[in-house]
């Protein structure tokens, strides 16, 4: 599974990217605001910093339009950035006509199976399923994404690759894996969970502890 991170803090982006296990980042006009920078100096300074697929979403809800940003994005941002549409019948049009020149595209705001399939159909690189709006809404985010994987499990000649978003906790990321997802979005707060353990942190201060004691006794490594 490719673990993304969900940010437009660019801070976040190189403290993540640093631990040499993140494929990709995806942004929205909602973290963009929160981080308070220009748009397309934070994507590109994400880019640079991870050299996996940047989502940078256009803001255009006509095909035409979100045609004219996504094609401007990709003249101003490396080659690494693709572009993230909604799953509206425009965002479906616009979805075939960036494929075909050869442009990634994440096709977002996905909560249904035949929308993800659909998107697919129309040459996605990545559909996003939004597990944790589900699951505020009185569904299971979870049950959608394992259906989801049940379908694409019937066409082996999709190319299209299932990234779950929304995720709100570990076990959120557990489950998308266990259940097959490509990929998983996550935002920083979950990321930084995914290495922490317990009995990790026991068993190194109980190793800490015995190696005080070999070096006490004059045992060490440079002796």
């Amino acid at each position: 599974m490719e673990f993304i991170l969900d940010t437009a803090e660019i801070d976040e982006v190189a403290e993540i990217a640093a631990w040499g296990v993140l494929h990709g980042v995806t942004t929205n006009p909602t973290l963009i605001r929160r981080a308070g920078g220009d748009f397309v100096e934070t994507v590109r300074q994400i880019a640079e910093l991870c050299d996996g697929p940047i989502s940078a979403e256009v803001t255009a809800t006509d095909t035409e339009g979100m045609l004219a940003e996504a094609y401007a994005l990709k003249e101003q941002l490396p080659e690494n950035v693709i572009i993230k549409v909604p799953c509206t019948p425009e965002g479906l049009a616009a979805t075939r006509e960036l494929s075909k020149a050869g442009i990634g595209v994440n096709v977002t705001l996905v909560f249904s199976v035949a929308q993800a399939l659909l998107a697919a159909r129309a040459g996605a690189t990545y559909v996003s399923p939004f597990i944790g709006r589900i699951d505020d809404t009185g569904g299971d985010g979870m049950q959608f994404i394992q259906d989801l994987m049940q379908a694409w499990s019937q066409y082996p000649d999709l190319k299209t690759k299932v990234l779950a978003a929304s995720i709100r906790s570990p076990e959120h990321v557990l489950q998308c894996l266990l259940a097959g997802a490509h990929a998983c979005t996550i935002p920083t707060n979950v990321f930084r969970q995914l290495p922490n353990h317990p009995l990790t942190d026991k068993g190194i201060e109980m190793f800490l502890a015995d190696w005080a004691e070999v070096e006490s006794e004059g045992r060490s490594l440079t002796s």
